[in-house]
Parts: C-alpha cells; structure tokens; sequence
C-alpha cells in the first residue's frame, strides 16, 4: 500500500494517511481541505479555547521510541498562546508519568485540547522549547480543529490542588489486570498517540480522541485490544501513522476516580476482515498489543459526571 503512495511536498499528508484516503477513494478529494484546514499555526479561536481548559491530552514518544499518551490537569490558564506559532504550557514535571521522559527540550509532541462539556475539540504538534522544570513552549508544526463525533458529554470538577500530587504509587506490568480490564471494557472513551519520523528528519506525533458506546473497545483472552475504526474526517492521522510507524500509545481514565490506564505498545490495521462485521458502524478495526502497562489510582486531581438521565 505504501509503495504505490506519491507523497507532494506542499500536502499536509505523508505517505501512511495518503495510503488510507487511497484505501477508501477520497485522497483527491481530501487534499483541498488538508492545505486549508492543517495549519502552521493556531488561529485565534483556538489560540482562545486552551487557555480555558483544565486539562489537556498529550502524546509524548520517551528514548527506547515507545509513544505514550498521558492526561495532564491544572486549573484553566495554565496553557497560554502568546502568538500563532507558539503554546505556553505551566506543567510541573511528573517522574510517575512515563509521557513525561519524551517531554525534554527539542523533543516533539502532540496536543489535544478537548472540553467534554461542549465537544469541542483541537489538536496540535510540534517540537518543545523547555523553559525550565515547570514549563515548555511548544512550536507549532500542525494545528487544526475536529468534529464533536463520538464524544461523550461530561462535566469536571477539581476534588483536589491540581499541584498536590496522589500519595498512591504507579503500578507497572506487562499483562492487563482485573482493574486494568475493567477499565478498557466499560470505556466509551479513550485517547490514543502515534507519530511517525517524515523523510525530511521532523518527527512527527499526534494524539487523538477515540469514542464509542461502554464496551466499544473488546480485549482477547490474549489480551490484545481490538479496536473499531467509525467514519470520521478521512484525515486518518492515526491510522495513517499506524501504516508508517505500528507504535501506539494508549490512555484511559476513570471518570469517577481519576485513575488513569497508560499502555505502550504495537498495532496492526485490519482494512478486510470478517470480524469488522460485527462491529456497528465500524469501517475497520486496529489490534493493540501492550508492551507496558501502568496503572495510576488517583492519577488525577478531577472527577467527571454524565449528564442526567445517562
């Protein structure tokens, strides 16, 4: 698939996402909007939507080139955006976080900004500047909005100082636990990073949000993750990398304890298979096998509710 894929140097897409809208017959169609819609640099209505969050999703990748996806929480303001091309971000470093190893200066990283009250949602990338222990700059390489599909409406509150760290320490494994099942089973949301390293030396991440009906997400007794693909913007950053590069990064959260679930790992993209039938509305399916699993209660310092009645 990758072979016969041409990639031009002015189009936002390489050579993995190419292949994708080639697999499904959109890739002329989706090179006008990749050029308008994928930006150098933040326009003001999302220069404006960080700063009010008091949490945000970012895809880090640490040394041994493992990609991990993490959720960070402070109160809102800690993201600022002093110009188009630059995001201030006020975040104390967290040895307990293994997205926090591929956070140093010159390293790159993915943003996704997302307020689940609204279902609002955008991303970014590009590369840190580290100003010192308690903060970074990220320069944007990519900046660019997404659809509310597939969210799931929540509201949060601080049940904590966002700057008073749990008492309860990481749990590290290499196989799913009770716990660690329990929450991938009842989630009907998840957020996941991938990257690839493009030819001109520039790395590359992304993180993105993935959302479906409690249960959506099914693990084997082998215990890799199957994970159903739903009709969506055709952009396939996620897949796409996943064609280039077949590492993932996975994070789930309990809403209701702030315990968060990181998994590191490889992925396989399944585009013609029997059991993409038994999936509703699915188009594809990737499998997720965990290299590394960590598993941190009270991780963090919010609490989330449904609306009533759900």
């Amino acid at each position: 698939m990758l072979e016969q894929t041409r990639q031009d140097a002015t189009s936002p897409w390489h050579a993995g996402e190419l292949a994708m809208q080639r697999s499904v017959g959109v890739a002329e169609r989706m090179d006008g909007p990749g050029r308008n819609f994928v930006r150098k640099a933040m326009p003001e209505q999302h220069r404006a939507f960080f700063p009010m969050l008091p949490f945000v999703v970012l895809g880090a990748v640490d040394a041994k080139g493992d990609v991990w996806a993490t959720v960070r929480a402070e109160r809102p303001g800690f993201m600022a955006s002093p110009e188009p091309e630059i995001i201030e971000v006020r975040l104390p470093r967290d040895a307990a976080d293994p997205a926090d190893a591929g956070m140093e200066d010159g390293d790159a990283i993915a943003m996704l900004g997302i307020q689940l009250e609204t279902r609002r949602r955008n991303r970014l990338n590009g590369v840190i500047r580290r100003t010192d222990a308690g903060a970074f700059q990220v320069r944007v390489g990519q900046s660019f909005g997404n659809c509310p599909q597939y969210i799931q409406l929540r509201s949060s509150a601080f049940v904590r100082d966002p700057d008073v760290p749990t008492a309860m320490l990481p749990l590290h494994s290499a196989q799913l636990d009770d716990r660690a099942l329990g929450m991938i089973e009842g989630a009907d949301t998840f957020f996941v990073a991938s990257y690839v390293d493009r030819e001109n030396g520039e790395r590359q991440m992304d993180v993105s949000h993935r959302g479906g009906d409690a249960g959506f997400v099914r693990v084997g007794a082998n215990g890799v993750l199957t994970v159903p693909d739903f009709p969506g913007n055709r952009f396939f950053n996620t897949l796409g990398n996943f064609l280039v590069n077949p590492r993932a990064g996975l994070v789930f959260i309990d809403f209701e304890t702030g315990d968060m679930l990181q998994m590191t790992g490889m992925v396989e993209v399944l585009l013609d298979s029997p059991e993409i039938a038994t999936f509703q509305r699915a188009e594809r399916l990737w499998r997720f096998t965990p290299e590394e699993i960590v598993l941190r209660p009270d991780a963090l310092p919010l609490r989330w509710s449904l609306p009533p009645g759900l």
